[in-house]
């Protein structure tokens, strides 16, 4: 039987410091919950397309934006009957960091999406407009051989993103939360978790917390994010625990600060889900 550690739930690779798709089609084809190590933005512009981000669901229309940083759990459920247009940009969260100053951070607006947990943005007609602009010469520069592109395509992604981080900062955007299909149990369920790493977090405290029966708790866990609840944790875990080695923590305080009681638990996990040992990041 497959560890549940290593299912493959990592989709996606990003090569460049960002890179953008403008996509149109009309397939069918169900996606699997997933996740990416870089932070992703999905500029909706038609179809019939609702988006499950750890465990909501929101019902798209052309016009919004999706914030989906990195490690979250999402998947999108697509309507084929009319086509699917988007433009999705990837970002390496180090890239983000490295073109900050002192008075600006231009993943603010991940930083307030996070705060509001409400992962859309419904642009106004203004904003969209502007927006969309943006976007195009973007897309157009990407592609384009002549001199000065790279860094012409740069110019363009640092005004896209004060452009977004500015809506979100001014709330220049349309308050719908009609869009969004929630389980309040299952969002206090997994903000829980999301919050209490290191604390037990085992099938019987959590049932016994939200007053769930164990099979109940588990069904409705896996059928709102596509996890069991332990490969859920465990993932969870993972990535904070690495992210704290990556800051220069070291390797035990990390396992143990991110909620694993035994080290040879920790590093037995981690390398068979990041397929290298936690003494080499």
């Amino acid at each position: 039987m497959q560890n549940p550690t290593t299912e493959k739930k990592k989709t996606g690779y990003l090569n460049k410091n960002f890179q953008l798709f403008h996509i149109k089609d009309q397939v069918e084809k169900e996606f699997e919950f997933h996740y990416h190590d870089f932070n992703k933005i999905v500029f909706f512009l038609s179809g019939k397309v609702t988006y499950l981000i750890e465990g909501k669901s929101y019902f798209l229309k052309p016009g919004d934006i999706l914030f989906v940083k990195q490690f979250d759990i999402h998947k999108p459920l697509i309507q084929s009957d009319v086509p699917y247009e988007r433009i999705v940009l990837y970002i390496r969260t180090d890239y983000m960091d490295s073109l900050n100053d002192d008075i600006c951070d231009i993943s603010t607006c991940f930083q307030k999406i996070k705060e509001r947990n409400f992962h859309l943005v419904r642009l106004s007609p203004t904003s969209l407009g502007s927006l969309k602009d943006t976007l195009i010469q973007l897309e157009v520069s990407l592609k384009s051989k002549a001199f000065g592109s790279s860094l012409l395509s740069k110019a363009l992604f640092m005004q896209l993103m004060v452009s977004i981080n500015r809506i979100v900062l001014e709330k220049d955007y349309i308050e719908d939360y009609s869009s969004l299909k929630y389980d309040l149990q299952m969002e206090e369920l997994l903000s829980y978790i999301n919050t209490h790493l290191r604390d037990n977090l085992s099938v019987d405290v959590l049932s016994e917390r939200f007053f769930l029966s164990k099979h109940h708790l588990m069904r409705k866990f896996k059928a709102k994010t596509g996890y069991t609840v332990h490969n859920y944790i465990t993932q969870k875990r993972l990535h904070l625990a690495n992210s704290y080695i990556s800051q220069g923590m070291g390797i035990q305080k990390a396992a143990f600060e991110s909620g694993f009681q035994d080290y040879t638990t920790f590093s037995r996990a981690y390398k068979k889900h990041f397929l290298h040992a936690p003494t080499d990041v």
